[in-house]
C-alpha cells in the first residue's frame, strides 16, 4: 500500500519524457518483448473503456487488418476522408520516433499534455489491472477521439484480429488488406488459422472488404462472413490494376473497374509498386462508405492520394532519403513484404545493391533470408530493443544462404559503413524491421554526406536522433 501511494504521487506533475518512460517500462510492450506481452482476450480492454465511459461508442469507425499493407491502407483512407472534409482519427502501431505518432487527428499527433493527462487518470486502473501498453495505448486513442469528436477513425489492429485489443468496436466497414506468413508462433500455423484470427474483426451484419485472396483463405472469409451475416465485397472481383509506372518518385497507377470502360488514373506519393494493391483496396472501401451516406467525390480521391504522406505523416514505405546513391527505407519485415521488396529492388536501376539488415527474434529469419539476393554486399545489424535478433547471430544466419556482409552494432554504423563504400549510382536499402527504420538518423546521415549536399530529401519524421548526437 505505501507503494501504491509512493507510486500515485509520484506520477503527478511528470514530465511528458517520464510520462512514456512510464508506459515503456512499466506496461508489457509487444516490440520490446514480443509474445509475452500479447494478452489472448479483451478483457482488460473491455474494463478500460468501460472505466472511460465506452468512448469508441461516440464515433463511426473503419477497422483494418491483415498480414502486410494495413498501415499504408490506413493511412491512405485517413487522407481521403480528411480531405473530404470529415474530422479523421487515425489509430495505428508501431510507431517509428514519437509515441505520438499512433493516435493522430487529422494528420496532427495527440498532444504531449493529453498523454500526461490521461495516463495519470488512469493510473490507478493500470496498477489495479495490470494491463499491456498496447491495451492502454488503445484507450488513449479512444478516450482522445471521442473528447475531440471526431466525425471517424480509422483504426488499425496490432496483431491478428480476433483478440486484437482494437476489437472492441463495431465499424461502418471491416478490411483486411491480405493474409501472409506472419507472428505463427501466435495467430496459428497454417494460412487458414491465420485468416480466421484477421477475420474475426468481422463484425454481424457489417460489410466487409478483402484485399487479396489465395485459394487457403478464400472459403475462411466466406464462412464467417456467412455466419455474421455480413455482405463480402472482394476487391479483385470489381477492380485491378491495369498498369503503372514510376516518375519523379511517385507511383501512377492505372486502375480499370469492372463494366467500365474508362478507366481512371491516380498519382500516389508512396512509391512502392506493392501499393498497387493497397490502392485498390482503398479505393473499394471508399466506394463502400459512400454506399453508406459518406460524402467522398472522385475528385477527393485523386487528391488525396497524390499528398498521403504530406496529410498523415507515412513514412518507411520505399521511402527515399537520399540521391546518388540511392538510399532507401522500408519497413518491410515478413516473407510477403520482403518478396515486394525484392521485386522492387530488380525493377530500380542501381549498379551495385547494398542491404543493411536487421529482424527480430521472433521472426522465421531464415525463410527471410532465403528470398535477399546473394550478389548484394550486406550489412547486419539490430533495433535497440530487447526483441532484436543479434547482428552476429543475424550474420551467421545469413551466409548460411551465401549472403555475404559483417556485424554492426547499430543502423547508423551500418549506414556509415554502407556510405563509405557506396559508388553514386549504387543502390543502399534499409529493411528488415520497423524499429530498425525508426533508428536510422537524419543528423548521422547528413554528417556521413556533409550538411551542404543537396540530394538530401527532407524527411521530418528523422529528426529525433538516438545515434552521432
Amino acid at each position: 500500500m505505501v507503494f501504491y501511494l509512493w507510486h500515485i504521487l509520484h506520477l503527478r506533475g511528470m514530465t511528458f519524457q517520464q510520462t512514456i518512460d512510464y508506459l515503456f517500462t512499466r506496461l508489457p510492450m509487444f516490440s520490446r518483448i514480443g509474445a509475452a506481452a500479447f494478452k489472448k482476450d479483451l478483457t482488460n480492454t473491455i474494463e478500460l473503456c468501460n472505466h472511460l465511459g465506452n468512448p469508441h461508442h461516440q464515433f463511426k469507425t473503419v477497422h483494418i487488418a491483415g498480414t502486410n499493407g494495413k498501415g499504408s491502407v490506413s493511412h491512405m483512407l485517413a487522407a481521403v476522408l480528411q480531405t473530404a472534409g470529415y474530422k479523421t482519427g487515425l489509430y495505428t502501431s508501431p510507431h517509428l520516433k514519437d509515441f505520438r505518432e499512433r493516435i493522430k487527428i487529422n494528420g496532427e499527433m495527440i498532444p504531449e499534455q493529453a498523454v500526461i493527462d490521461f495516463t495519470e487518470t488512469i493510473n490507478p486502473l493500470i496498477e489495479k489491472i495490470e494491463p499491456s501498453f498496447f491495451e492502454i495505448t488503445v484507450a488513449m486513442a479512444f478516450d482522445y477521439f471521442a473528447q475531440q469528436k471526431v466525425d471517424i477513425a480509422i483504426i488499425e489492429t496490432g496483431l491478428g484480429g480476433r483478440l486484437d485489443s482494437t476489437n472492441i468496436i463495431t465499424p461502418e466497414l471491416a478490411v483486411i488488406t491480405n493474409i501472409g506468413w506472419d507472428h505463427m508462433n501466435m495467430l496459428g500455423d497454417s494460412l487458414e488459422k491465420i485468416a480466421f484470427e484477421k477475420a474475426g474483426i468481422i463484425k454481424p451484419g457489417v460489410p466487409v472488404i478483402i484485399g487479396e485472396v489465395l485459394p487457403e483463405t478464400l472459403p475462411v472469409f466466406e464462412q464467417v462472413a456467412k455466419e455474421k451475416k455480413s455482405a463480402i465485397h472482394i476487391v479483385s472481383d470489381t477492380r485491378q490494376t491495369a498498369d503503372w509506372n514510376w516518375e519523379k518518385n511517385e507511383l501512377i497507377v492505372e486502375v480499370a473497374e469492372k463494366h467500365k470502360t474508362d478507366h481512371k488514373i491516380y498519382h500516389l506519393d508512396l512509391p512502392g509498386i506493392y501499393q498497387t494493391k493497397n490502392l485498390l483496396t482503398v479505393l473499394e472501401t471508399c466506394y463502400q462508405l459512400q454506399n453508406k451516406g459518406w460524402i467522398i467525390p472522385a475528385q477527393t480521391i485523386t487528391d488525396a492520394l497524390k499528398q498521403t504522406k504530406k496529410i498523415t505523416g507515412l513514412h518507411g514505405r520505399w521511402e527515399v532519403i537520399h540521391h546518388h546513391p540511392l538510399i532507401i527505407l522500408d519497413v518491410a519485415h515478413n516473407v510477403d513484404g520482403i518478396k515486394q521488396l525484392v521485386r522492387q529492388i530488380e525493377l530500380t536501376e542501381h549498379h551495385h545493391l547494398h542491404i543493411i539488415l536487421g529482424m527480430v527474434k521472433d521472426k522465421e529469419a531464415e525463410k527471410v533470408l532465403e528470398l535477399l539476393p546473394k550478389d548484394a554486399t550486406y550489412y547486419f545489424t539490430k533495433a535497440q530493443i530487447p526483441r532484436a535478433l543479434p547482428e552476429e547471430e543475424l550474420a551467421r544466419k545469413a551466409a548460411s544462404f551465401g549472403l555475404k556482409g559483417k556485424p554492426f552494432m547499430n543502423v547508423n554504423y551500418s549506414l556509415y559503413s554502407a556510405s563509405q563504400k557506396a559508388g553514386k549510382k549504387d543502390l543502399i536499402i534499409v529493411c528488415g524491421s520497423i524499429f530498425l527504420v525508426g533508428e536510422v538518423s537524419l543528423r548521422s546521415v547528413k554528417e556521413i554526406w556533409g550538411k551542404e549536399n543537396s540530394s538530401f530529401v527532407d524527411f521530418d519524421f528523422l529528426e529525433l536522433i538516438r545515434f552521432f548526437d
